[in-house]
Formats: structure tokens, C-alpha cells, sequence
């Protein structure tokens, strides 16, 4: 006899709490096998596909295209063999991230025990089977038993239900009483954009009476019985482009770090002539091209080894400065979804050819939105390259936790004294934002330093491997 199973949206690692549905790849009616991508989903680090651990028919799906859903809530139910039948999960929730396989999530429809039908009763859901029917979750701890998005809100006192600490925390930091919240999530989940309109709501200007006697109408006195509220105007004209996916993850953590980091930035203008001549000589032989990014991140891993301090994160509960033993060096790279940060792990342990490589692969899975979330975060120091827009300078924000970034503009002509003597050579600006509290500017001036005189002197980087 077969049993119907409900596959949830897993957590998928680096603290990341919601996704938006950007593709079904199964329809109801269905027979998927184990470990099978079932959707396309988009989180704020990258693109994945989610694989069901189950095999067997797909009875109901649950959230349209462009619905955003947080991890816990119903994705798709499946019906299963018993495990006689040769039917069973493997237990994986999403193959080829690293995460961990989960207990036995199996669960039977016993006689008498109360169900749901998985389109009529669930919140967002496209579709599903005419029969299919899923046995109800228990509500989980700390959340409240509600019927869905049209439930009243939770009593004072009471537990809220919310499963993403980040919304939480939204609420928390604008002073929102989530009790007096309807969730609109599945279950009367309480979801982001549920706090965001009850913040909107919250901040739009009051009437005053002059104003709502302007707005009444000829012949009837403003603040009259009877009379319809006037409304704020809303402003006209304008497109509105919600923050979410990667812009509204960029958005959060260039905010964060305004809000915690005192940043710093010096910079210097460097002779890249030598740098440029080095790499034209080795990119002269019949190896592995060398790219510029390749050499400045080896000057960059070098001068880390020689100012430590700035490969740092500080500790703000414990109040300590932790100092980190392995570079894992963050790059930018503008993609058509926006500003992503690839880390290169280990970089301190990489030569000019493997850092070659390993930019390319990760620039090229940047641009199709392929990068894992693992490739997208614990970077411990960043390189802005942002002189391929064409310009030369710039203050960049620390990619919060890391302690600095290095930001390089373009290398063009400028006149530049050279051996005593005016002389055109290829000029760039170096700068470095750095936070404040893990060192002074001594440190950072002299890493700023080195780093120009490899730049200027590559025989300098040389001397000191």
C-alpha cells in the first residue's frame, strides 16, 4: 500500500532562510526517483536545484513561479511504495552541497488521523492531484496553530508563528509587535514581505484634518461622520523593484556593514609598468596564460602573510579580535543578477596559474548563476577589481565579516617620474578600506605599501616567497 510523503524546502546551509521558486521541473502526476531535481529555486547566494529524497508519484505541488517560501514550508508531497516494495528516500536533501543527510522523515496516514487536501487547504499552491491528500504536520515548537493567512493573529503571550530568525529580527530592530501580525505564509506562516507592509503601513504619513479637509469633498465638512478616511497619495511615476534575491542579500550585507564597521581608506597611485612587463614575459611562453586578477591576488596573499592583521574578523560578543590562519580570498564579479562575490579558498597556497584557473571557473559559474553557496561565502579578505568599469578610484564597503578589502582601478598612460625623469608609464590607484578596530593605520598603511612596490617592482614579491 502506498503512503503519501511531504517533501519540505530544506535548509540549504550558510544561514540562509527563504527561497524564491524560479522553476518547477516535475508536474503533478509525475514519477520522479530518488534524489531527482524537482525545482529550481534562487536564495540569496545562488541558483540550486532541489532533489526530493523520495521516489515515486508526485501528488501536489505547493507555491507558484516567483513565490517565495521559507525553509520548513511544503514544496511537494510524493506517493511512495512501502518500504517492502523496494520504495525508500535516501535521506539527502540536496545532493551536491554538502549538507548532511537528515533522520527518517517517514511518515504514515493512519485511519482517523486528520488530513488536508493539498491544493484546497494549502496557501500558494499551483496544483494537485484530484485524490491526493497529505496527512497534517504537527505544529513545530514555537509555532502556533493556525488555519492560514486569514487567521487571526496570535494571542499575547503566545507562541508567534516564524520560522526565519532574519524576519524576526526585522521585527525586533523596527520595535513590530509580531502578535498583531497576519502571516500570509503557509500554515499562517509569518513571512518578510508580511512585516515589510506592516512597516510601510506603520511609517505612511498621517492626515492631518487641514489635510483631510483639502481632500473633502465641496459642500461637507472634513473629520464628518460618515466621511471615507482620506488616503497618503501615493507618488507617481517610478518603477518599484523589490529588494530580494541577490540584490536584496547585497543590500542587507552593505548595510550591516555601515551599521558595525568603522572602515578607513588610504590609497596610492603605483607604477603597474613592471607588473605589466612580467606578465607579458610569462604569458610570452607556451604555458597557461597568466591573468592580471592572478598576479594581484599573489601580491595580495603575500602581503596578507606580512600584515595578518587584516585577514581578520572581530568577534563583537566576545569582544575579540580572531585572526585567521587561511586566506580565502573573495573577488567581485558583476553578474546580469547583480554583484556576487566568488571565494577562492586557500588562496595563500596557489600559484599564478592555479589562481588563473580557479578565477575563471568561478567568473564563468558567477555569470550562469551556478555558484554553490559554499562558493559564495566564508571569504576571509576581498579583491574589487573595479578598473574594469573604466574607472580609477574608489572607497569600497568591507564585505562584512571580512576586515579589508583591496580595491584596484584601471592601469592607463599618466606622465610619472621615473629614474628622475618625466616619462609616460602605466599608472594605477590602489586603495584599502579596512576596519578600524583590528588594526591602526600604521598596518594598513604598510600593506598598502608593499602591495604597491610588487606592483611597481615585481621582483619584490620575489625576494620575499
Amino acid at each position: 500500500m502506498a503512503q503519501v510523503l511531504e517533501f519540505k524546502l530544506p535548509d540549504l546551509g550558510e544561514g540562509l532562510t527563504e527561497a524564491e521558486i524560479v522553476r518547477w521541473l516535475v508536474q503533478v502526476g509525475d514519477v520522479v526517483a530518488v534524489d531527482q531535481p524537482v525545482v529550481e529555486v534562487e536564495t540569496a547566494k545562488a541558483m540550486v536545484e532541489v532533489p526530493c529524497p523520495y521516489g515515486g508519484v508526485v501528488t501536489a505541488r505547493f507555491g507558484e513561479e516567483g513565490a517565495e517560501l521559507p525553509v520548513g514550508a511544503p514544496l511537494l508531497t510524493v506517493a511512495v511504495g512501502e518500504p517492502e516494495d523496494g520504495t525508500e528516500g535516501s535521506g539527502n536533501v540536496l545532493v551536491g552541497y554538502g549538507t548532511q543527510a537528515p533522520a527518517a522523515r517517514r511518515r504514515r496516514v493512519r485511519a482517523g488521523t486528520a488530513a488536508v487536501d493539498g491544493q484546497a487547504r494549502r496557501p500558494g499552491t499551483a496544483d494537485a492531484a484530484p485524490h491526493a491528500r497529505v496527512a497534517a504536520p504537527p505544529p513545530t515548537a514555537g509555532t502556533a496553530p493556525v488555519s492560514g493567512p486569514t487567521a487571526a493573529p496570535a494571542p499575547a503571550g503566545g507562541p508567534v508563528p516564524v520560522i526565519s530568525p532574519l524576519v524576526r529580527k526585522l521585527a525586533r530592530d523596527n520595535d513590530l509587535d509580531l502578535r498583531q501580525l497576519t502571516g500570509s505564509g503557509p500554515d499562517g506562516l509569518i513571512l518578510r514581505a508580511d512585516v515589510e507592509n506592516a512597516l510601510r503601513t506603520r511609517t505612511a504619513p498621517a492626515d492631518t484634518a487641514a489635510g483631510q479637509a483639502v481632500r473633502t469633498p465641496a459642500g461637507t465638512a472634513g473629520g464628518q461622520a460618515g466621511a471615507a478616511p482620506a488616503t497618503a497619495p501615493r507618488a507617481e511615476g517610478g518603477v518599484r523593484i523589490p529588494l530580494k534575491g541577490v540584490r536584496g542579500a547585497v543590500a542587507d550585507k552593505l548595510s550591516r556593514s555601515r551599521r558595525e564597521i568603522p572602515d578607513a581608506t588610504c590609497w596610492v597611485d603605483a607604477d603597474a609598468t613592471g607588473l605589466m612587463r612580467a606578465r607579458a614575459a610569462m604569458n610570452a611562453t607556451s604555458g597557461p596564460k597568466i591573468s592580471l586578477l592572478a598576479l594581484l591576488a599573489r601580491i595580495c596573499t603575500a602581503a596578507l602573510a606580512r600584515f595578518p592583521e587584516l585577514n581578520s574578523t572581530v568577534d563583537t560578543e566576545a569582544r575579540e579580535i580572531v585572526r585567521l590562519d587561511r586566506v580565502h580570498l573573495g573577488f567581485a564579479a558583476q553578474t546580469d543578477r547583480g554583484l556576487v562575490v566568488p571565494v577562492v579558498r586557500d588562496a595563500h597556497t596557489r600559484d599564478a596559474e592555479s589562481l588563473t584557473a580557479e578565477f575563471a571557473r568561478l567568473t564563468e559559474a558567477a555569470r550562469t548563476g551556478t555558484l554553490t553557496p559554499g562558493e559564495l561565502t566564508g571569504g576571509t579578505f576581498t579583491l574589487n577589481n573595479y578598473g574594469v568599469f573604466g574607472v580609477d578610484g574608489s572607497t569600497p564597503i568591507v564585505n562584512h565579516p571580512e576586515a579589508a578589502m583591496l580595491g584596484v582601478g584601471r592601469i592607463v598612460p599618466k606622465p610619472w617620474v621615473h629614474e628622475g625623469e618625466l616619462a609616460v608609464r602605466q599608472v594605477v590607484q590602489l586603495s584599502l578600506t579596512f576596519d578600524h578596530r583590528v588594526c591602526d593605520g600604521g598596518t594598513a598603511g604598510g600593506f598598502l605599501r608593499y602591495v604597491a612596490d610588487c606592483v611597481e617592482q615585481p621582483a619584490v614579491l620575489l625576494r620575499t616567497l
